[in-house]
């Protein structure tokens, strides 16, 4: 039990491959390789090794037996690391060197000798098989050592399945498609070229290897490339010599047709033939998939297609294909797929979709190939790369064919079964075991299923992959997809823009414009990227959709204009028309008046004609009718006569032909058959019996078997049968005249007989039956015919006498004719004159109607002729510059949509110059708006709260017109807004992807034709809308169907999506960017001043916002209505056949549209003339929503700073709405507006700021200082940059004059002499007054000289106040923090540089049941008690929970609970929980208000994080809870901390005076101890997160001690709480813990107390600190205001220099910040990473000694008990050398990587980087002692390290020891003490340290005992070397050198008192250091003295400190 193994007697064999792949973690360690070697090691783990069951709780043992271990692995290098010696010895090691040359010839030599010969190929080609191989071997191995892996390159890889891949593609060409050996030789060199040159990704090296090919068909071949390839020689030089040339050599299978089974490998030698072959594929594979391409089949198309092709028909290949989204890829993978008859396989990422998904994918995949036998392509991408599990399946999947345990136990015997009968007819697997049956499945995949990845080189995931899954590479063709050429980009503009009717030369011209948007948008993206750190990307999808975007815009927008154009043509030619006609309408009216009256007479006269002879006909047609009636009656009775006979023969007809039918069936065989009847059944014979009766035949006399004569009727019967006219003789039978004792003898004799019946006789012959049914018939016929017979003679008489009366009515009829004839002849003339009569009357009242109409048509649109004639003639031109005008929209919409305003204007600008330049016709003053905007969609668009700017109008536009869905960056909301309104009446869908509902609800809005809306996306989209993005549809029927996911659905026209994003910058790449329309929807400051304007006018002139708004929507509806009037008048006009003047209903509708647009225009008139009163009264506003809108952008930048500090623009205008309420109201507008504009930039400050960090403050304040300056044009923008810059300038500056001069200083200075001509010189006239400025640069306030009158230098005469600090940031950069605070005060105001304290109220009060209250933490904020204490005040009940791992359920359910009770909840460390928040997010924005109690709040601290949801802290309500920057303001936030504040606790003491006193030094200890955390690790080692816990507690025990010692204030308990419990419990330090006692020890004394105690006195003019006198809460506030706002380094007990530091910190921290604000500045030039590195590398190694041989160091300087200082000196050099070795090994390694000799590892790549940085590398330090230096410092500091101890090792033990260049300095004052103890046999541990100055600071002789060491640095004092001690520093001097100390071991109770500081001594600056192994610190040394005079206290406050290494 619990030993596993195989069965029993088996041994199992299990191989891991790539054994040392798995990265080392942090402490160095391969847990994968440990969990491993544990199930070897049967020594550690006995018996056999194995593994603990994690399964099981008691976690038992369960050893492995019988299983051999087998691994493999590369040399370590690259990815791959050193494995430990202990899975090494658990190995057997056999080492795989490289196949010599030899071997390798042999090999494929061999392989292409069996293949020609068995092939039976000519002799020519099989004798090529060496040459080919050999040449291939040169080849390999050039490019093996020559084209390298390079970080940027690291698929460089070569191996021999490369060398494979070439032969293998040899052997493709049939021996049918051999052509002699200039063929073979063009074969071996496309090979090469689609093996080793398709992976190359620049040209640099594609022509390196187009030289090796021509190299090696000389040399190997005896060759020439030329001549072989001549009709590759485009260029007509005679030599095929250049990368253009050599593309166009082609192989491959695809001339043949597609879908073939055996389709031939082939030279393509013309390409045009194949691109023909090409596009007929193309259109094949259309006409068959549900997903037709639309392509174009380039040259570029036809290579990358050609080398997929060739990869998918090699048996087992597979494509790796490397390019940026959009570049066609897939396209032709796809393409070359249905060439070779392959089924694409792509996986459907879905929600959800995970490893275990994939996998079942896979499963399905390779049962299809392998099991089924299927050929598939596996097309996979990286974007639906869910987890790198997919890349380890997949690189197994390349490797081996297979994923290990991929298919279950069950599965596998299924699919063994599947294949059984497959490998038993390829007679594989013969025995049938499970294990050969899965082993020919795993081939069979192999064979059938080919893997195209499509990977793309951005990001490092490319490199970290490929490091991690070699066989991405290795077994992989890859096909490098290069940005597409110019030709290609040509040949696909030519091929779409040919069917476009232009001129030849515009259509060229557009085809260049194409190109050039392309290239120009590559080099924008780029510069955009530079300086604004925004990315995007121009791909080739956005090339194409230029051009189809360009083609449908073009055509759309001719038909617009030409339609309207010949509109208003044909309206003007209406008008002509009628003016010119109405004239000769008068005078043709006139003629026509005398002939209607002639034409009246003659009517008259023709009438009385008329009615005499109608009388007469009249009496002519009575005497007819009464012959008409008798013909009627005779007529009638021969019918019914006539009708009774039809009826009685409508019964015997049918029988009769029924018979007749049946008789037409009988044949000459049925006949036959009755003659052949030798004895007839009776049937038979009775029915011929009766045929004889029929027709009369007599019956024979026989006798019978009696002898007796009797009748016998079947002879003459058979007789008569036997006639050959017998059927005919029955069919032609008189049936009229049967004689009528026949019919009598048929009717008795045979019709009752039963055998004479119809079925009787059918079931004996048929023959007989159709003779028997002709004689029934004839019995039935004649029978009828008796009774018609009468009938018919009756009929025939009545049918004569009819006749006879017919004939005479005739006669009588033909007379009645003529009459009438004669009375129609005269009504026909009396019509003819009528007509004339009505038509002369119809001309003159159409002509009067004529006139009147056109009189009216001229009167209502006369006045529009010439606006129309203008109008027409624009459009003419209009219509000529569509083509420029369209192909510039169309790259706007194609590739600006993401760019910001600045970038957009500038590339359309030079896109519009280019299109002149080029002759394409177009306007003068290109808009976007303009020529494709539709402006009164557009008014609606602003209605619906579109931005009414150009910016945001274009972008309007974007969305309208582009053919793809638009993805909308929009972090301020305001497309959001706009979509959602806007689409509202088509009632818009709104979801997020997050949403667990939203795919159902696309389904229903493609379905339904609904709007959608997916909002705050992030920087990837969901996989599973893919096909909608893409607009995947296809048609059923006359419907267009979508497939998404497993859903088919019916695609409604109507359906439209949106996109949007909150993020302010996000990076999509171009798998996104090329299947949506980026769209920057940024806020531009023209669109929200105006929303701000309608703001402001809205609650300050309510009247004339509502008029406004009022008349906004009335212009917009009387737009449309003039419109669609104007449109309707030239519709009508247009549509009118004929003359208009003929049609009233026309004429009606001109004159109704033309009023109804006259009243429309006269309204609009009066609403325009309103409306621009209204706006001249809005006017007076636009100072304030300018400003604000300044503002506003302001606070925006800040996210740049912090991501927390988020704001939206709802937000921003809750408070502009908030400032104008509670400002002051003023009745002078001038006065009103100077209110509005600073109560709101102080609300908006003071709301800011409570979310803002201390350090943030002062420079929000000058940001919005400087915004409003630089906005009103008061201030230079290039000033403003140089502040924050210090100039940017390649030349270098002259000598600087004085050596007091910083280089810094004198380069910033001649760089601001070159940014304006006011500063020309500026840095020479500063050289004529140096003494002044050396004055500015020593005293303690430069800016109180600069200002100063009487001394003001006269170079800065004319400048600023801006322009001062600008050059006090040249001369004294640690002073222009203050200088900006006196700025701020002078511009804004001071309460600007005071901020605003802390207020939990207030933050609470802004906040509501949605929104969250958030603290944004810093290091010692703890909002909790203050929180907690707050909630008991309102009475709330709060739960908290820490949030973490499994945090987020308990933190759902809190809330749930928390939202219906009305309680509180709070979150904390929501920066732990960054998986989690954006549930977070989707819970508070689905909460219904509704169902949420008012009183329930959600509270949220968080330390900064880029990862917490944007939408959480624009919707909550933000607060920083820091201690306040600056003494003063610190004070005075601890004055208003919880309890102090409140009188019962502050006045309650009994001990009033002392408690007031005392508590005021508590604060000013407690800023103190924050301030100079500020200062670094001159305040403190390590920066502790002091709190106001801290000082709460310690104010309580102040007064709680105070009140129980009434008698005497207990000083020394008070010191021991406070400074060592409450504050100095979590200070971790000694030094730290002296420092705070010392400093708490001047505060909280005895002195204290006294009316004279000073907390800190400047001295001479300077600020004295005291505490204030007598009185309440409020006097002492008021002192502490009266503090100076910025504090002397003094009174944190440091040196003035100490400030040097801290503020030059502040300063650049500032600017650096500031400048994020604003765009930066372009890129530099110069080298790249290779080259730079690999210099520097070079460098390094040569200065870089070897390592010490320690064997032969050791031999000069054994271990000897008298001198320990030799086992110092061996311990510093093993120390070394592995320093040594580390950087040795490095540089080397990084040397190969950039050679290509190896791939870099994530560590390698780490050090590669920061040493183009300028850094030490991460990977030195882990093995070097503590540095902070840089690079060049580093190298410089290690080397004369190194020196050192090569001098001690030649020289021997130095007298003087360079105490710096000791690595571990503690095991060399151990050894020192180790020599005195051993001396003198002291026990060491009694032993301690003195310390002597000698005078002598070169001492030559070794002193008796001790050592002397030197090379320490002072930190914060200097050596006073007169003096002999410790003094000052000197001013702006922060480091001197420490003199030569010795060192002196003494007896702890011997050493010296003397007057002295205990100075600390550290390795580094930072003086923060751990605990190491061996007990000592990181960085701190020990103690050392220092003499001097002062107290020690004084150099404690000072932080005074030795260092042995400084940081540059």
């Amino acid at each position: 039990r619990g030993v596993y193994g195989p069965p029993a007697g088996k041994k199992m064999v299990l191989f891991i491959d790539d054994l040392n792949m798995p990265l080392k973690e942090y402490y160095g360690a391969q847990p994968p390789i440990e969990i491993l070697r544990q199930g070897m090691d049967a020594t550690a783990y006995p018996a056999t090794g194995g593994w603990y069951d994690r399964k099981d709780s008691q976690h038992p043992f369960r050893s492995i037996t019988d299983v051999l271990f087998f691994a493999s692995m590369g040399p370590p290098g690259g990815g791959r690391a050193f494995i430990t010696p202990r899975i090494l010895g658990m190995f057997y090691l056999a080492g795989f060197p490289l196949l010599d040359d030899d071997n390798m010839s042999q090999i494929f030599t061999t392989i292409l000798d069996w293949r020609f010969r068995v092939e039976n190929y000519p002799g020519d080609i099989a004798a090529l098989s060496k040459k080919i191989v050999q040449a291939t071997l040169e080849i390999y191995k050039n490019t093996s050592q020559e084209l390298l892996p390079t970080p940027m390159k690291v698929h460089y890889t070569f191996n021999l399945r490369d060398f494979a891949k070439v032969v293998f593609g040899i052997m493709l060409l049939k021996k049918g498609e051999c052509d002699g050996v200039g063929r073979h030789i063009r074969l071996w060199a496309h090979e090469i070229n689609r093996v080793f040159g398709d992976r190359l990704v620049d040209d640099g090296d594609r022509r390196w290897m187009l030289t090796q090919l021509r190299d090696q068909t000389k040399k190997v071949f005896s060759a020439s490339f030329d001549e072989l390839c001549g009709h590759l020689d485009a260029n007509q030089d005679g030599k095929v010599d250049t990368l253009d040339e050599v593309r166009t050599l082609f192989f491959g299978d695809m001339l043949s047709p597609a879908q073939l089974p055996k389709r031939p490998y082939a030279e393509c030698p013309d390409v045009s033939m194949l691109q023909q072959e090409i596009e007929g594929h193309l259109a094949a594979h259309n006409e068959q998939s549900n997903k037709p391409m639309d392509l174009v089949c380039f040259l570029y198309m036809l290579e990358h297609l050609s080398r997929v092709a060739r990869v998918i028909k090699t048996p087992g290949g597979n494509a790796l294909l490397v390019g940026v989204g959009g570049s066609g890829r897939q396209s032709a993978a796809k393409l070359a797929s249905f060439l070779a008859d392959f089924v694409v396989y792509q996986v459907e990422i879905t929600r959800g979709y995970d490893q275990t998904a994939f996998r079942e994918d896979v499963k399905k995949l390779l049962t299809n190939s392998g099991g089924k036998g299927e050929k598939h392509v596996f097309l996979f991408s990286d974007s639906q790369i869910k987890s790198e599990g997919f890349v380890e399946d997949l690189n197994n999947l390349l490797n081996a064919g297979e994923i290990p345990n991929l298919f279950a136990a069950d599965e596998r015997v299924q699919l063994c079964e599947m294949v059984r009968a497959a490998a038993r007819q390829e007679g594989k697997a013969t025995e049938g075991t499970p294990t050969q049956l899965y082993a020919y499945f795993v081939d069979r995949c192999r064979k059938m299923l080919a893997t195209v990845l499509c990977f793309s080189p951005i990001g490092d995931a490319w490199r970290s992959r490929l490091r991690q899954f070699p066989s991405l590479v290795n077994c992989c063709t890859i096909d490098w997809f290069t940005e597409w050429p110019s030709d290609a980009l040509t040949a696909v503009a030519q091929k779409f823009l040919g069917s476009v009717e232009m001129e030849d030369s515009v259509r060229m011209s557009c085809v260049t414009m194409c190109s050039l948007f392309h290239s120009a948008t590559t080099d924008l993206a780029k510069v955009f990227k530079e300086q604004l750190k925004r990315i995007c990307y121009a791909t080739p999808t956005s090339f194409l959709e230029l051009i189809q975007t360009f083609k449908m815009l073009l055509a759309e927008k001719r038909k617009q204009v030409a339609d309207l154009k010949d509109k208003y043509q044909n309206g003007v030619e209406k008008i002509l028309t009628t003016e010119e006609s109405v004239a000769g309408m008068k005078v043709e009216l006139i003629a026509l008046q005398p002939k209607l009256v002639a034409k009246n007479t003659e009517v008259e006269e023709m009438m009385v004609k008329v009615n005499a002879e109608s009388e007469k006909t009249n009496k002519v047609k009575e005497v007819v009718a009464a012959d008409e009636a008798v013909a009627a009656e005779s007529a009638a009775k021969s019918e019914a006569q006539k009708a009774d006979v039809e009826a009685d023969l409508a019964e015997a007809m049918p029988a009769l032909q029924n018979a007749l039918a049946a008789l037409d069936t009988l044949t000459a065989k049925d006949i036959g058959e009755i003659k052949a009847m030798g004895n007839p059944p009776g049937p038979v014979k009775l029915v011929l019996h009766a045929v004889c009766i029929m027709k009369g035949i007599k019956p024979a006399r026989v006798k019978d078997d009696t002898g007796k004569m009797v009748e016998d009727w079947w002879g003459p019967s058979k007789k008569m049968v036997s006639e050959s006219d017998f059927l005919k003789s029955l069919q032609t039978y008189d049936k009229d005249s049967i004689p009528p004792p026949t019919i009598k003898k048929i009717q008795t004799t045979f019709l009752d007989q039963e055998d004479f019946q119809p079925d009787r006789v059918m079931k004996v012959s048929k023959a007989c039956w159709g003779i028997c049914m002709w004689v029934r018939a004839m019995e039935t016929y004649d029978r009828v015919a008796k009774v018609v017979g009468p009938k018919k003679e009756a009929l025939a008489v009545a049918e004569a006498e009819l006749a006879v009366v017919m004939a005479k009515l005739n006669e009588k009829r033909a007379e009645l004719q003529k009459v009438l004839d004669a009375l129609a002849a005269l009504e026909a003339q009396l019509q003819g004159l009528n007509d004339e009569k009505a038509d002369l009357a119809y001309q003159v009242d159409l002509c009067e109607k004529k006139i009147n109409r056109a009189e009216a048509l001229i009167e209502s649109l006369g006045g529009e002729k010439g606006r129309w004639t203008e109008n027409a003639k624009v459009l003419a031109v209009d219509y000529t510059n569509l083509t420029g005008d369209v192909i510039v929209s169309s790259g706007v919409l194609a590739y600006l949509g993401a760019f910001t305003p600045e970038f957009r204007e500038s590339c359309v600008k030079g896109w519009c110059t280019e299109s002149k330049e080029r002759s394409i016709p177009g306007s003068e003053d290109f808009s976007v708006a303009v020529i494709l905007g539709e402006p009164v969609k557009i008014r609606n668009w602003t209605i619906c709260g579109l931005p009414n700017d150009a910016f945001s109008i274009e972008n309007g536009i974007i969305v309208d017109k582009s053919r793809r869905w638009p993805l909308c960056i929009d972090p301020q909301g305001q497309a959001n807004k706009w979509i959602k309104k806007m689409e509202a009446p088509s009632k818009i869908m709104v979801k997020k992807f997050t949403d667990a509902d939203y795919m159902r609800r696309l389904e229903g809005a493609i379905s339904f034709g609904t709007p959608m809306l997916i909002e705050n996306l992030l920087e990837e989209t969901d996989p599973a809308i893919e096909p909608v993005l893409l607009k995947q549809t296809y048609p059923k029927g006359n419907t267009l169907m979508i497939k998404i996911g497993d859903s088919t659905l019916e695609w409604s026209r109507n359906f439209k999506l949106y996109l949007t994003t909150k993020m302010r910058n996000p990076h999509y790449l171009p798998e996104i960017a090329v299947k949506v329309t980026l769209l920057n929807f940024m806020i531009t400051q023209v669109g929200l001043q105006d929303q701000l304007l309608n703001i402001v006018v809205e609650k300050e002139r309510p009247e004339l916002a509502e008029e406004k708004a009022r008349l906004v929507v009335e212009g917009a509806e009387n737009k449309a209505a003039l419109e669609n009037a104007e449109n309707k008048i030239l519709y009508v006009l247009k549509n009118s056949s004929g003359n208009i003047l003929e049609d009233e209903s026309a004429i009606n509708i001109l004159s109704e549209s033309k009023a109804l647009a006259n009243n429309i225009a006269a309204k609009q008139e009066i609403a325009e003339a309103t409306e621009k009163e209204i706006d001249e009264a809005r006017l007076g506003y636009v100072p304030v929503a300018f400003q604000a809108a300044v503002l506003f952008f302001c606070i925006a930048d800040l996210a740049n700073i912090d991501p927390m500090y988020q704001y939206s623009l709802p937000f921003f205008v809750g408070l502009f709405l908030a400032a104008i309420d509670k400002a002051e109201k003023s009745d002078e507008l001038e006065e009103r507006i100077g209110i509005l504009n600073d109560t709101f930039r102080y609300t908006l400050y003071c709301n800011i700021c409570r979310s803002l960090f201390e350090r943030h403050k002062t420079l929000f304040s000058f940001l919005l200082c400087m915004r409003g300056l630089l906005a009103s044009d008061e201030e230079d923008y290039s000033d403003y940059r140089f502040l924050l810059t210090g100039g940017v300038s390649l030349d270098d500056p002259p000598p600087k004059p004085a050596d007091w001069i910083p280089d810094r200083c004198w380069g910033e200075l001649f760089r601001l002499s070159k940014i304006h001509s006011r500063y020309t010189d500026f840095h020479t006239r500063f050289a004529q007054e140096l003494d002044i400025w050396r004055e500015v640069y020593d005293n303690t306030t430069p800016m109180s000289i600069i200002k100063s009158p009487g001394r003001r230098p006269k170079v800065m005469q004319g400048l600023n106040s801006l322009q001062d600090v600008m050059v006090l940031r040249c001369i004294r950069p640690d002073r222009v923090v203050p200088a900006i605070l006196d700025f701020i005060m002078e511009k804004i105001g001071e309460k600007y540089v005071v901020p605003p304290p802390f207020d939990l109220s207030g933050s609470y009060a802004d906040s509501n049941n949605l929104s969250p209250l958030i603290f944004i933490l810093s290091p010692g904020a703890d909002p909790g008690s203050t929180l907690y204490k707050f909630a008991a005040e309102k009475n709330r009940d709060m739960a908290s929970i820490s949030l973490g791992q499994g945090q987020g359920p308990k933190a759902e359910k809190l809330m749930d609970k928390a939202r219906e009770e009305g309680t509180w909840v709070l979150l904390q460390n929501c920066h732990l929980a960054t998986s989690w928040m954006p549930k977070l997010d989707r819970i508070l924005e689905e909460t219904d208000p509704k169902k949420t109690n008012p009183s329930f709040r959600l509270w949220l601290t968080s330390y900064p994080s880029n990862k917490f949801p944007v939408a959480i802290l624009q919707n909550g309500v933000k607060m920083t809870n820091e201690p306040p920057k600056g003494l003063r303001a610190n004070m005075t936030g601890s004055y208003y901390m919880d309890p102090l504040p409140k009188e019962e606790f502050f006045e309650a003491c009994t001990n009033e005076p002392a408690f007031k006193r005392l508590v005021f030094c508590l604060c000013f200890f407690h800023a103190v101890i924050q301030e100079r955390r500020l200062f670094g690790p001159l305040g403190w080692n390590i920066s502790y997160e002091f709190t106001e816990n801290d000082l709460r507690i310690s104010a309580r025990q102040l007064m709680m001690f105070l009140d129980d010692y009434p008698d005497e204030t207990p000083i020394a308990a008070l010191n021991y709480l406070t400074g060592e419990c409450n504050y100095g419990g979590r200070v971790t330090e000694a030094m730290d813990r002296r420092l705070l006692a010392t400093l708490l020890k001047k505060y909280y004394c005895i002195e204290a107390l006294q009316d004279d105690f000073e907390l800190f006195n400047a001295g001479g003019d300077g600020p004295v600190y005291r505490p204030p006198p007598p009185g309440g809460h409020e006097a002492h506030l008021e002192h502490i205001a009266s503090l100076p706002l910025v504090s002397p380094p003094g009174v944190f007990g440091f040196h003035e220099n100490a400030n040097l530091t801290k503020e030059m910190g502040e300063t650049y921290n500032m600017m650096q910040e500031l400048l994020l604000t604003a765009a930066s500045g372009g890129s530099s030039g110069g080298a790249g990473p290779d080259e730079v590195v690999g210099d520097i590398s070079r460098d390094v190694l040569a200065r870089l000694p070897k390592a010490w041989n320690l064997t032969k160091v050791q031999e000069v300087y054994p271990t000897m008990y008298e001198e320990s200082m030799n086992t110092v000196l061996l311990q510093e050099l093993t120390r070394f050398n592995g320093l040594i070795k580390v950087i040795d090994s490095s540089l080397k390694d990084i040397q190969k990587a950039i050679k290509g000799l190896l791939l870099m590892s994530s560590q390698l790549e780490g050090a590669f980087f920061e040493i183009f940085d300028g850094k030490t590398p991460a990977m030195w330090i882990k093995h070097s002692y503590p540095s902070l230096k840089p690079l060049g410092g580093y190298v410089n500091d290690l080397i004369e390290r190194l020196k050192f101890f090569q001098g001690w090792i030649d020289n021997g033990t130095p007298v003087n020891f360079w105490f710096s260049g000791i690595y571990f300095q503690q095991a060399f004052t151990t050894g020192a003490s180790q020599n005195f103890a051993r001396r003198y046999s002291i026990p060491i541990d009694t032993l301690d340290f003195d310390f002597f100055y000698p005078k002598d600071q070169s001492p030559t002789v070794k002193p008796e005992d001790g050592v002397f060491a030197y090379g320490m640095y002072f930190e914060a004092c200097k050596w006073d070397w007169d003096a002999w001690q410790m003094a000052e520093s000197d001013a702006k001097v922060l480091f001197v050198s420490v003199p030569l100390i010795h060192f002196m071991p003494c007896e702890k109770a011997k050493k010296r008192n003397f007057p002295c500081y205990d100075c600390p001594c550290y390795k580094i600056s930072t003086r923060k250091g751990v605990l190491s192994t061996t007990g000592h610190s990181t960085n701190f040394v020990m103690p050392i003295k220092v003499p001097s005079d002062v107290e020690q206290e004084h150099w404690i406050r000072r932080g005074v400190a030795m260092l042995t290494s400084l940081d540059t």
